[in-house]
């Protein structure tokens, strides 16, 4: 019998922060970048903290049908990535957290004239 690995507690600690970030982000380049730092946080709880993880191993890819790529970095040189990702939850909470920040970025898109107010304020 396989064991299934849950990493659920950790989907709990980070959501708040992503939610508040996500939020808050005022352009579409700034989901892309919260999404990343909250994926890169899930997976150092998961793996080893010190294996650095990078802008390019994880992307909102709205292309995709799950949301995100992940690179073939993370596959190949990362111990215990594959087995993580294969024997878990990790895959569906990564893509919860790529659902949320592409409803956000969808709106970002679509209400470009909020996001350069926002960017480009002028007083009075």
């Amino acid at each position: 019998m396989n064991t299934h690995l849950s990493f659920s507690k950790y989907e709990q600690e980070i959501r708040p922060i992503l939610r508040k970030t996500i939020n808050n982000a005022e352009s579409t380049e700034d989901v892309k970048k919260f999404f990343f730092y909250g994926v890169r946080n899930l997976l150092k709880k998961v793996l080893q903290p010190q294996i650095p993880i990078d802008h390019e191993d994880v992307l909102l890819d709205l292309s995709k049908a799950e949301g995100f790529t992940i690179s073939a970095r993370l596959w190949d040189d990362v111990p215990g990535f594959a087995s993580a990702w294969k024997g878990s939850d990790l895959p569906h909470i990564i893509e919860r957290m790529a659902e949320f920040a592409i409803k956000r970025y969808k709106h970002l898109e679509t209400h470009p004239d909020k996001t350069e107010a926002k960017m480009y304020h002028i007083p009075g």
